[in-house]
């Protein structure tokens, strides 16, 4: 770390603007794009009727997939943008394309309306969120930590966690607002006013992130045979870049098994209440609130990144078998032991990883190397995870498969983590 950076003041002043327009596009994106998992049970006979509601539900569900697949490439074109023209218009951009998005999801007419073209357009919306999604994260996690005195890179990085995490309970509360007080046949439209509503939201982070003075990095025009961004990284940090995907795989992994697939799996296989395993479930996603930014700010202040990382993938690993075995025969008390565990575990990862990945790389190519090895790990290897887990049980006939999955996960994720290079001290290249 250099002298300069050292006589640095380790509480300088973060601008409250920078953070709330960090957060709110990730509390924007990950509301919309988690509503649509919430809700697809009713939009499955809407957009994919079939004599099979099982079929039917696939067909929904196959839209939420389709999202993830596009994150990768959502991340590398928003990503060389942001390098190239600026982080301020992605903010902006990504923002724009999920509210328009949303709000087209909201206006879609139904199957029995337009016939075939009404999944056709769903599906085609969820291309569009899913795109939007791959810039959203990493785009504002690079503005967070690129725009935070030294000393604070952490604290705002985990604001970017902070909004997602705030989205997904905004949308488990829409979503279960909407099929708590409408009845059968209202449903069929009711559907929609959680949807339009992330319009609203949209509007409001469009307006938030207009009007930010700091925008971030502003690249320098680049010189003839330049190479791109992504290239770049590729070329001079093929180490970052390798660390950073095998992590994210990982972390991918340890995620949507955790604080998404382990509700299902009690209640599937340990005969837990649905409605109950979804409280605590959203329990822990309400502590992690807390937990998140005390993690950014722990890195900062007294612990390494590298350090926490390793302590909290360590102990994933090792209770893995411990948590999915509550889950399994514990009953509701077990599950409550093993989600709230699990989930503030989970949380003090999203208050470190933020900054710990960004800044690994150099400003002119951070948001492509970043948003590409982040999108490709948590698209692939965390978004198959649940589907993954579940037919490993059906493969060896043991209810604690996946258990040995997140242990894998875990490993994984300490493995890429003793790869990386910690610069949370150093002056931010």
């Amino acid at each position: 770390m250099s002298r300069a950076a050292s006589r640095q003041p380790l509480y300088a002043p973060l601008s409250a603007a920078s953070l709330g327009a960090g957060a709110i596009g990730n509390l924007l994106e990950w509301y919309d794009f988690g509503l649509y998992g919430l809700l697809a049970p009713v939009l499955a006979p809407l957009f994919f009727p079939s004599v099979d509601p099982v079929a039917a539900l696939i067909g929904a569900y196959g839209g939420f997939a389709l999202g993830f697949m596009m994150r990768p490439l959502g991340g590398a074109v928003l990503g060389h943008l942001g390098d190239r023209i600026g982080r301020g218009y992605v903010l902006v951009l990504s923002v724009v394309l999920m509210g328009l998005a949303t709000s087209a999801l909201a206006l879609l007419p139904t199957y029995a309306e337009i016939g075939i073209a009404a999944p056709i357009l769903l599906l085609l919306v969820r291309i569009a969120q899913g795109f939007s999604v791959g810039g959203e994260f990493t785009g504002s996690v690079c503005y967070l930590v690129e725009t935070a005195p030294h000393g604070r890179r952490g604290f705002a990085g985990s604001f970017a966690n902070l909004g997602s995490t705030g989205g997904v309970l905004l949308a488990a509360a829409m979503a279960a607002a909407t099929v708590t007080l409408a009845d059968a046949e209202s449903l069929r439209w009711a559907w929609r006013i959680p949807f339009l509503f992330g319009g609203v939201l949209a509007a409001f982070a469009f307006f938030l992130r207009r009007r930010l003075r700091d925008s971030g990095h502003a690249p320098k025009p680049p010189v003839k045979d330049e190479l791109p961004p992504l290239r770049q990284a590729l070329k001079h940090d093929p180490k970052a870049m390798f660390a950073a995907l095998l992590f994210t795989s990982g972390y991918g992994i340890v995620n949507y098994l955790t604080m998404v697939f382990l509700p299902t799996f009690a209640n599937r296989f340990g005969g837990v209440d649905e409605g109950s395993a979804l409280q605590i479930n959203t329990a822990a996603q309400a502590a992690a609130l807390f937990v998140v930014p005390f993690a950014g700010w722990l890195t900062d202040r007294a612990l390494r990144r590298r350090t926490l990382l390793l302590i909290v993938f360590t102990a994933v690993t090792v209770s893995a078998m411990a948590g999915f075995w509550l889950a399994l025969h514990g009953g509701l008390p077990g599950l409550f032991v093993a989600q709230i565990g699990f989930g503030l575990l989970f949380a003090l990862v999203m208050g470190t990883e933020p900054a710990m990945l960004a800044e690994l790389f150099r400003r002119r190519y951070r948001l492509s190397g970043y948003s590409v090895s982040f999108n490709i790990g948590i698209g692939f290897a965390g978004g198959t995870a649940p589907a993954f887990a579940t037919a490993l049980i059906e493969l060896t006939g043991d209810p604690l498969a996946p258990a040995w999955y997140l242990m894998l996960g875990g490993l994984i994720s300490v493995g890429a983590v003793y790869l990386m290079t910690d610069r949370s001290r150093e002056t931010l290249r």
